[in-house]
């Protein structure tokens, strides 16, 4: 059994939610997406068109059908981070990184994506780097997030 069915099996086999398919799915993704082998084989094992697949995953902000950076980064952007200074963090991010907000970097360890709300309110600003939520953020904190990120990087690689 691959990894996929196997997914699909614990998930109800098929009966299984698309949308759960495709988050786990890409949860085993070395580049967090749902590439073309992935769609045919989930549609195939679920016996659902392809485009109903794809449907799904375009819908969801979650969901990626490119390539992402090993960190993905996500800028909240709902009114308390607006306010609280959202577009500066973007600014520094995208300047640290590199790239612009929807890009990857070329070494592809990082990714930003700005995301309608992290529900994160209460410390706004913030941004989420793979499941940590950083809040009440400045741009040297910012900064100094993605340099650990980096130099935790070069210890793995070391």
């Amino acid at each position: 059994m691959n990894r996929i069915e196997r997914i699909i099996t614990d998930l109800g086999g098929a009966n299984a939610p698309i949308l759960s398919v495709l988050l786990a799915v890409q949860d085993i993704s070395d580049r967090q997406y749902i590439d073309e082998k992935s769609v045919n084989e989930i549609a195939r094992l679920l016996g659902v068109s392809r485009s109903r697949i794809y449907s799904t995953a375009s819908f969801y902000n979650e969901i990626s059908l490119k390539p992402r950076g090993k960190h993905l980064i996500r800028v909240c952007g709902n009114a308390p981070c607006e306010n609280a200074g959202k577009e500066l963090i973007t600014r520094t991010l995208e300047r640290e990184l590199g790239i612009k907000t929807g890009e990857t970097t070329k070494d592809g360890l990082f990714t930003l994506e700005a995301v309608s709300c992290l529900g994160a309110c209460y410390m706004s600003p913030a941004i989420k780097v793979g499941d940590l939520i950083y809040g009440d953020l400045t741009p040297e904190r910012a900064i100094e997030i993605v340099s650990d990120l980096r130099k935790g990087q070069e210890d793995e690689t070391a």
